[in-house]
């Protein structure tokens, strides 16, 4: 009698071991990594000491429909395609335009939001600038690693073009005068300077952007299988109108 039950309870725990593995193997988890100072896409929230942001929550829904679990990473915006690539990450969710450059890097979902670059300059500066050769001979300054930071080196008509690792930081230079003006991802100039605290510089509301793009979460060159997954997320997030509410959270419509 007691071999028998002994026997009954070591099924049970095997079977109950399986279900679980099967349970785990339905609802895989990912490693997504995100930025700590693209707000409001991603940014370090001091309360909670978590990555928040609108494509934070974007790739949360995205999971939910798509039926896989995420993980937030903290990286650095330079250090997201390099740390995807060796396998550090598994998705990127930031606000990383999708380009020729780096789609030979890299995958490309469908778009999840759109959007150009600003131009910020300092608040006494009330010139109308319209495009980038308006600033041409001076010294500007642009995020290391974003698309802006590439092409104003390409065009080859400033004086000096300065990297940052983050927004901020480039508010800062250019509060202080040492550099004219600074591009960086419109919307997120926007809804900094909104918050206040930046009095000294404005965002020119006469400027064109050159550079309009998709943003896109990001995935492993040649994993057609985790892009399949993720593209049926932000259909199903599109279709319910889910993305939508949270675009509008995040004041981005």
């Amino acid at each position: 009698m007691y071999t028998r039950l002994r026997s009954l309870v070591l099924l049970c725990v095997m079977v109950s071991g399986f279900a679980g593995s099967v349970s785990a193997a339905t609802e895989p988890q990912y490693r997504v990594g995100a930025t700590a100072t693209g707000v409001p896409f991603t940014f370090l929230d001091v309360k909670s000491q978590s990555i928040q942001g609108m494509m934070i929550d974007a790739v949360q829904a995205v999971a939910d429909a798509a039926g896989f679990e995420v993980g937030i990473q903290q990286t650095t915006f330079s250090a997201l395609i390099p740390s995807l690539t060796s396998k550090k990450i598994d998705v990127i969710s930031a606000a990383m335009l999708r380009t020729p450059v780096r789609e030979k890097v890299v995958q490309f979902s469908d778009p999840v939001f759109s959007y150009g670059e600003g131009l910020m300059v300092k608040a006494d500066d009330q010139t109308a600038y319209t495009k980038m050769e308006d600033l041409a001979g001076q010294v500007v300054g642009a995020q290391v690693g974003t698309v802006f930071f590439d092409e104003l080196n390409k065009r080859g008509i400033f004086k000096e073009v300065r990297g940052y690792d983050s927004i901020a930081d480039l508010m800062r230079d250019l509060t202080l005068g040492r550099i004219k003006a600074g591009f960086a991802d419109r919307p997120i100039m926007a809804y900094q300077l909104a918050q206040g605290g930046h009095d000294q510089v404005r965002l020119v509301r006469d400027y064109q952007p050159v550079i309009m793009g998709d943003v896109c979460l990001v995935v492993r060159k040649g994993d057609s299988e985790m892009l399949a997954r993720v593209n049926k997320g932000i259909a199903a997030i599109k279709a319910d109108g889910s993305l939508e509410r949270i675009i509008e959270k995040w004041k981005l419509n």
